[in-house]
């Protein structure tokens, strides 16, 4: 095609493609002016220039990733629903993170538009948030190599989140202040967050989520070093509603962040400290002064503290329901005596010491005069527990109702049954734990106690005690219900059913594992006696129980719901027994060890009644193969194999 002539100004217009080739290559959209030429160059020029191609090549698409994130903040703060926003949060880990910047309130809300009464209904935008708040779980909780930013992020986004649950961290990519942030911003309406061992969270990261989440009630920070004072004091600022704080393992943390959370959290009703070296007096102290009104649940253990503040516990714990301190070598018998006496802890119902040397005898007996409420007490690793104690304890606990004593191991058993000769009408339970003292007594003492209260009682892993002991409890304790004799090796036939025979209310829980001389015989009496109130039977690890036993279990419990016959003698056949028995409606059903069940079994498992939700046949013969046919016959029950 020849040239078009200018003749405005004598200049010649040319053709794109011809002016491409004669000034090389370079294109323009518009018509390219030149200076005029002759008309032999023109037509050479023309000549030479290569024929236009029938398809140009497409110009690149326009990408968003070209917008600076201003940009890109204003258009994704308009995405309508959570499931659009998660969605959106999958393109690049640059719109995740413009994402996770957003914040709640700055969500860009679309206008209604005017229904068309005309077309078919669909659901409006506001229809769809709420889909998308119904669908979103309410909790989350990242654990392991599973708890990164990206992951937290992309929660966070979905919003609606109500309780936050982080276990452990990635070991590179783990969650950091950044998440953190993102957490904040999307999730205002969090109530309950735990930070557990993640180590790279630091005050900036609690500083957010006391900027974002100002309804927050419970906080738990475990083994975060470089949390301090400093993100504390934020929180405490930012979350006046704060109702329960566990800070434990946290180096960074002293006083004056606990003096802080005391002074603003005005509704804080539970707090645990552990393990908090740079935890002092000063902290303690501050924190249940401010916080005495509402406080009812504390827990102390490892901290440096003195007897100042069990002293000052013991004055301001009004409120106070719940008290546990264990671990405090710097606290003295002084310190006791001081919190019983100051008169401050008339609503204790619950106290839990454990490793404490300061708890004497003038210490305990202090506190069941003066703590008139008490009803349960568990002492653990209290060297200065003796027979004399408890008696004279249990002469001032004039509504005690639970004691516990674990590795206290002075205790003998001529001071349990002076403490059951003089304990309240109201005490309900007794248990002795790892209690090297508690053994057999040569002879029976003059008076032997009746206590017909008593209704749970745990005897576990004092080797000490054999048949003769076992004997008396039995004719101590008429009405029991509940019994654990676990890790009581030394246990047989003989001791066991002379409890039975006495025992005049029908007994619901037995505990047995471990007892591994006792018989069927004996699991025979035992069902036979009780089988109409029984509920729960564990015979773990009883070497002795064969299929006699799971015969007598069909024809008698016909309340029986959990049965453990982990690593006993029971066969196939004894199987076939338990699955044919009409009265019995089993829940949890456990044959863990048992060598002599086969895939023999597989038939009679799978006839097992509607009522069983729960199956161990770990370290069994049965079979994966088998384990997998079972699976489709219990498809209602939870197979643990």
């Amino acid at each position: 095609m020849p040239p078009f002539h200018d003749y405005r100004d004598g200049g010649v217009l040319v053709q794109e493609p011809a002016a491409a080739a004669l000034f090389g290559g370079v294109r323009q959209r518009k018509r390219a002016r030149v200076t005029a030429m002759p008309p032999s160059f023109l037509a050479a020029a023309a000549e030479a220039a290569p024929a236009p191609a029938k398809k140009q090549k497409l110009r690149a698409a326009p990408s968003l990733d070209a917008l600076p994130d201003e940009c890109l903040f204003e258009i994704l703060r308009r995405v309508q629903g959570a499931r659009a926003r998660g969605a959106s949060s999958c393109v690049s880990r640059r719109w995740l993170a413009v994402l996770g910047g957003i914040r709640a309130s700055e969500l860009k809300k679309r206008a209604p538009a005017v229904p068309d009464l005309n077309q078919v209904f669909v659901c409006s935008d506001d229809d769809e948030d709420e889909l998308d708040s119904a669908s979103a779980l309410p909790e989350r909780s990242l654990e392991g190599e599973g708890a990164t930013d990206v992951a937290l992020t992309a929660a966070a986004i979905r919003g609606h989140l109500e309780t936050l649950t982080i276990r452990g961290s990635h070991p590179t990519r783990g969650v950091t202040d950044a998440a953190l942030s993102a957490a904040a911003r999307g999730c205002p309406s969090l109530r309950s967050l735990a930070l557990w061992d993640v180590p790279l969270i630091t005050d900036a990261g609690l500083a957010e989520i006391a900027a974002g989440c100002p309804a927050l009630e419970k906080l738990d920070i475990t083994a975060c070093p470089l949390v301090t004072d400093k993100g504390l004091v934020a929180v405490a600022q930012g979350c006046p509603n704060i109702k329960t704080l566990t800070i434990e393992a946290c180096s960074g943390v002293a006083n004056e962040g606990l003096k802080a959370v005391g002074r603003c959290c005005a509704k804080l009703q539970a707090v645990t400290i552990k393990n908090c070296p740079h935890v002092g007096d000063q902290g303690v102290s501050g924190l249940i002064c401010s916080a005495a009104a509402s406080l009812a649940k504390v827990r102390l253990q490892g901290l440096n503290i003195t007897d100042a503040s069990l002293a000052v516990i013991g004055y301001y714990g009004k409120a106070i329901t719940d008290l546990t301190l264990a671990r405090l070598p710097t606290v003295g018998e002084r310190g006791f005596w001081v919190m019983a006496n100051a008169l401050g802890l008339q609503k204790l119902r619950c106290m839990s010491v454990t490793s404490c040397p300061g708890v004497t005898e003038l210490a305990l007996v202090s506190i069941a005069k003066f703590c008139p409420s008490l009803k349960q007490l568990y002492l653990r690793k209290c060297s200065q527990i003796s027979d004399v104690l408890l008696k004279d304890f249990a002469e001032s606990a004039k509504v005690l109702e639970s004691l516990q004593i674990e590795e206290c191991n002075r205790v003998t058993l001529v001071g349990i049954l002076a403490f059951l000769l003089n304990c309240s009408p109201k005490f309900k339970a007794l248990s002795l734990v790892k209690c090297v003292g508690i053994k057999d007594i040569c002879s029976a003492p003059a008076q032997l106690p009746v206590c017909k209260s008593l209704r749970s009682l745990t005897i576990k892993h004092c080797p000490g005690f054999t048949d003769a002991s076992l004997a008396v409890v039995g004719m101590i304790c008429p009405h029991l219900e509940n019994l654990d004799l676990s890790g009581l090796g030394a246990v047989t036939d003989n001791g066991l059913l002379p409890l039975i025979r006495s025992s005049e209310s029908g007994l619901v829980n037995v505990d047995l594992n471990g007892c591994e001389n006792l018989t069927d015989a004996a699991i025979s009496a035992l069902v036979k006696a009780h089988g109409g109130s029984l509920a729960h039977l564990s015979l773990e690890s009883c070497s002795k129980i064969t299929d006699a036993s799971l015969f007598a279990i069909s024809e008698s419990c016909s309340e029986l719901a959990e049965l453990d016959l982990s690593n006993c003698m029971v066969s196939d056949y004894g199987v076939a027994v338990l699955a044919s028995a009409a009265g019995l409606k089993l829940r949890i059903l456990s044959l863990s060890g048992c060598l002599k069940v086969t895939q023999k079994s597989v038939p009679f498992l799978g006839s097992m009644p509607a009522s069983l939700e729960g199956l161990n046949l770990q370290f069994n013969f049965i079979g994966n193969h088998n384990i997998a046919s079972l699976e489709k016959q219990l498809w209602w029950c939870d197979i643990l194999a």
